[in-house]
């Protein structure tokens, strides 16, 4: 049979506690448990004195800043605001927060609260010194009420006769501090698995005893033993308080089986099938039922007796901690199960909707032993039982894995992976024409046609449509990262320049310079696409004598020079500079700018319809700066004949950006990698040595005197 404490008794003794308090001088009034609420600006000005100003509360999650002239000293919140968790009195207790820009605890003050336990009979003082506590703790610390510092916890002092009010008051201020620091990015938020709660099969129900339940883990039980207890006060100003003799260490201190009552296989087997309806017949959804059997110590604690209040018993699940009032409980008088034993206290408590307990989750039974160490105060610690619902009692749904959160490099790369793999798809073009130029190069018409629509793609895409234009600015940041403190990040935030500067290290060290500068740079292809425009319209071309274009070679690299220097003492003002290059103008503005830029990216571009390359060959700082490492290439593909350069001068002539020297050598620091000397190596049309060859083979072909055979 199962009493249920009655809406009755519990006015009866509200009307007692009113009566005392009347005979004893204290005026009844309706605030009477009530805490007037305080004002949270005094209590901010006074923890941050030297503020200039406290700005209004703002944002999803409303919080303060505190400022100093224009810098933020520390921000506050109530609790309230964030985490509104109700305590005894079924309203929270309001508390303001002060934290610094780091997340260190700076200080904590109630505001408000409803608690008829501080008001009628504990000093609001206490209350205060509780909260005091925090002074000087993190956010990022795993703070909990009670016992000695373990598993990564730092623990802080309860308050003897209301130990679930601190722990209410902890667990808010501890997670309403947590939701702010995440939300001002003091802290990261933890990216977990999502999993939706359970439901309980309500009709699913096996017959079963006590045996059965308990064994295979239907019923739980928390067993301690006198030896147990007194290990856990070890340190403590409790440690020699009621200890057990030595010959009654291993005897039974607390026995107590815990389970969900609202699972019908345990709760039918239990109380009966008229008993069990009517305990979870008054159940709202989300609601579940705790049953408690328990012998030696009492889990109601003495709370119970003063007002209804269970401030030794608690269970959790993940950040949740919930306690029991007397409108929870139900008595229970006896079990209808076979083969229970007898139980000194036998409970059913009721978990409210709000505590939002998820029935298929492993949760944990909580039991709070105390020790007195004086008239008014004393220490306790607490004791775990786990419990895990069998599979079979509840329907779970599959778990919900969320990404992970991307950093913001990261979220780049993805949302830029299409133009990642069509860039990697042209380099891999582009390594194919290397590998293969000696035969390409066999082929004339159709290796210009391939190197124009290279170069247009070039231009198009990595020039226009991505942005992916490199410059010399490049180059001073990645050697000023490598003098200080280096970090791929700051290179990774862009995922074309990134792979560009790769591609053009590697080229470099196997070829030289002139792969990147002849292939993949958005301006030096747009010039040769211009420049071939002119030349199939006929337009005139002019071309410097050798001797002075040796000598205009130097400017490009006194102006990387000078823009090294500049960018020694100000990188941005090298910037500004660097506008010597065209390639912001021309691709990631668009000719959208000032007209002296626009002015200037036009002129070297038109210049293009007279000569070739003119920016390359002798103003691109970016070009010097690249061929700087030339001498340390590891193949030179490009053959070269004895008669090259004496007598033969094809080439050299050929060459329309002038980087066969006189003599026939190729000037890699110059040279991009057109291959046009490859065409013409390979050409018996065209190359004298070849023709030379030719000939000679016609004429002892012609000269060979035929061998008559006679009978």
């Amino acid at each position: 049979m199962v009493q249920k404490i009655s809406l009755f008794r519990t006015t009866i003794f509200r009307a007692l506690l009113f009566l005392l308090l009347f005979v004893g001088g204290i005026a009844p009034a309706s605030a009477l448990f009530v805490s007037p609420p305080k004002d949270p600006i005094p209590l901010i000005k006074k923890t941050f004195p030297s503020a200039t100003k406290i700005a209004e509360k703002q944002g999803k999650i409303p919080v303060w800043r505190i400022y100093k002239d224009q810098d933020i000293i520390g921000y506050a919140f109530e609790t309230n605001d964030v985490a509104k968790i109700p305590a005894y009195s079924g309203e929270p207790v309001n508390m303001l927060v002060a934290i610094d820009p780091q997340g260190n605890y700076l200080t904590a003050k109630v505001l408000e609260h409803h608690e008829p336990i501080i008001l009628a009979g504990i000093p609001e003082k206490k209350l205060w010194a509780f909260a005091d506590q925090y002074t000087g703790l993190s956010v990022k610390d795993r703070i909990k009420v009670g016992g000695n510092k373990s598993e990564g916890y730092v623990a802080v002092d309860g308050l003897s006769g209301a130990t679930v009010t601190v722990m209410v008051m902890n667990v808010a201020v501890t997670k309403a501090a947590t939701k702010v620091a995440q939300s001002l990015g003091i802290i990261k938020k933890q990216q977990t698995i999502i999993q939706p709660p359970s439901t309980i099969y309500q009709d699913q129900f096996e017959k079963a005893d006590w045996l059965q339940l308990t064994g295979d883990g239907s019923i739980r039980k928390l067993y301690l033993t006198n030896e147990k207890i007194d290990e856990a006060f070890i340190g403590t100003e409790a440690e020699h308080i009621g200890n057990i003799p030595t010959d009654q260490k291993q005897d039974m201190f607390a026995e107590i089986y815990f389970a969900l009552a609202d699972v019908p296989t345990i709760g039918r087997n239990l109380f009966g099938d008229a008993d069990y309806e009517w305990l979870v017949q008054p159940l709202k959804p989300g609601e579940h039922l705790l049953v408690v059997l328990g012998n030696g110590y009492s889990f109601k604690g003495s709370g119970y007796v003063r007002g209804g209040i269970f401030d030794r018993l608690q269970i959790h699940q993940n950040e949740n901690a919930i306690s029991f009032r007397d409108l929870d409980h139900n008595r229970i008088t006896d079990l209808y199960i076979a083969g229970a034993p007898t139980f000194k206290e036998m409970s059913v408590f009721r978990v409210q909707a709000h505590h939002e307990l998820d029935p298929g989750a492993s949760w944990q039974l909580e039991l709070l032993v105390r020790r007195q160490t004086g008239p008014l105060d004393s220490l306790f610690t607490s004791f775990k039982g786990s419990y895990d619902m069998l599979g079979k009692y509840v329907d779970t749904p599959p778990a919900i894995v969320p990404e992970p959160e991307l950093s913001l490099t990261q979220q780049v790369w993805k949302e830029r992976q299409f133009e990642v793999v069509i860039l990697l798809a042209l380099l891999s073009v582009l390594l194919l024409i290397l590998f293969f130029q000696d035969v390409l190069v066999r082929h004339p018409t159709f290796m210009h046609n391939l190197r124009h629509g290279f170069l247009a793609v070039t231009v198009v895409f990595i020039g226009w449509s991505w942005g992916g234009q490199l410059s010399v600015v490049n180059v001073f940041t990645f050697l000023q990262a490598l003098m200080s403190d280096f970090s791929w990040d700051l290179f990774l935030l862009d995922p074309i320049i990134f792979i560009l500067w790769c591609a053009a290290a590697v080229t470099i060290l196997l070829w030289g310079r002139a792969v990147y500068c002849g292939w993949l740079c958005p301006f030096g292809a747009l010039q040769e696409l211009v420049n071939q425009l002119a030349r199939h319209f006929k337009i005139p071309q002019f071309e410097l004598p050798y001797a002075v274009h040796e000598r205009l070679w130097t400017i490009k690299y006194l102006i990387l020079l000078g823009l090294f220097g500049i960018s020694l003492d100000s990188l941005s003002m090298a910037e500004q500079f660097a506008e010597i290059e065209p390639f912001k103008t021309t691709f990631l503005l668009k000719f959208d700018r000032e007209w002296p830029f626009v002015a200037w990216a036009a002129f070297l571009i038109l210049l293009n319809l007279f000569n070739r390359k003119t920016f390359c060959r002798y103003l691109c700082p970016l070009g010097a700066a690249l061929s700087v490492t030339n001498n340390v290439r590891l193949f030179n593909w490009l053959k070269r004949r004895p008669d090259c350069g004496s007598p033969c001068k094809t080439c050299a002539k050929e060459c329309e950006i002038q980087a066969i020297q006189p003599d026939g050598v190729i000037n890699m620091r110059e040279c991009h990698y057109c291959l046009d000397c490859q065409i013409t190596y390979y050409n018996e049309e065209k190359c004298p040595p070849l023709k030379k060859l030719a000939h000679k083979k016609r004429r002892d072909k012609n000269q060979d005197i035929p061998v008559v055979v006679t009978e």
